[in-house]
């Protein structure tokens, strides 16, 4: 496709578009984020979501895989299945997370080199390994949510807008049975919304929701059950065939990230 005649692309000012990527996880028993120690200026020494400069040849897709694998060693898949948590390759081993576009940021003062128009990437995704730093990023580790920040930029807001949306992801789709065993009671189910909410659930009323969607979970097969711990033993469910809930499971009234 070639330029219209008369245009000038020297009338407009220039400007520079960037990735960011809020990837969640759960360890531990606490929701972490994947954060980098910046290594250069602006920023040197401040801890920031990953991310970095669109190369003119690359989609924002693109320069946000590359970007994840460059500064933290982690690989980002093409696809997700909302009820498995990750991806996988051809050859079925795994591929990594599987990245949602989040939003733009376009303040003008957002950066303090030159006017920057960020997309961000988010996704939450269970057994992902230990980073390594490696590009512009110092470092690279997992920190707990409540640990996180000031971030550099304005990255406390993206991480913000991030739970905002893996949050309601648990609402509408199955993706919290990825975080369980693959036989779990439906304790274990809970403490993944309750980690990832960052609220506690009646848990009367978490079972009665849980179990009257259909496919969300299934009874493992004999009535098996879950003995050792307090109380009479609970029953073992796996994930059901659903990839989305119907109705979704809500958070409560006024208990968002």
């Amino acid at each position: 496709m070639r330029r219209p005649e008369g245009y000038d692309p020297a009338a407009f000012p220039p400007f520079a578009v960037t990735v960011d990527l809020a990837v969640f996880t759960v360890r531990g028993g606490r929701l972490q984020v994947l954060l980098v120690e910046r290594g250069q200026e602006p920023y040197r020494g401040r801890w920031a979501l990953p991310g970095g400069f669109l190369l003119p040849d690359e989609s924002a897709e693109s320069a946000a895989r590359r970007e994840l694998a460059e500064e933290t060693g982690l690989s980002a898949g093409p696809g997700l299945s909302p009820g498995s948590g990750r991806s996988a390759t051809a050859d079925g081993s795994a591929a990594g997370p599987h990245l949602e576009q989040l939003g733009t940021y376009s303040e003008p003062d957002r950066d303090p080199r030159m006017r920057v128009v960020s997309v961000a990437f988010t996704a939450l995704v269970p057994d992902l390994p230990e980073p390594r730093g490696g590009g512009d990023a110092a470092r690279a580790r997992w920190t707990p949510l409540d640990e996180a920040g000031p971030l550099a930029f304005d990255h406390d807001r993206v991480l913000a807008d991030a739970h905002e949306r893996i949050g309601a992801k648990l609402e509408y789709t199955c993706l919290a049975t990825a975080f369980c065993p693959p036989e779990f009671t439906l304790g274990e189910l809970q403490q993944v919304y309750e980690t990832v909410w960052g609220v506690e659930l009646d848990r009367p009323n978490f079972r009665r929701k849980v179990l009257a969607t259909p496919g969300f979970v299934e009874p493992v097969e004999g009535g098996a059950r879950r003995t050792g711990g307090r109380g009479k033993p609970a029953a073992l469910h796996r994930a059901g065939t659903a990839r989305s809930l119907h109705p979704p499971l809500l958070r409560p009234e006024g208990r968002r990230p």
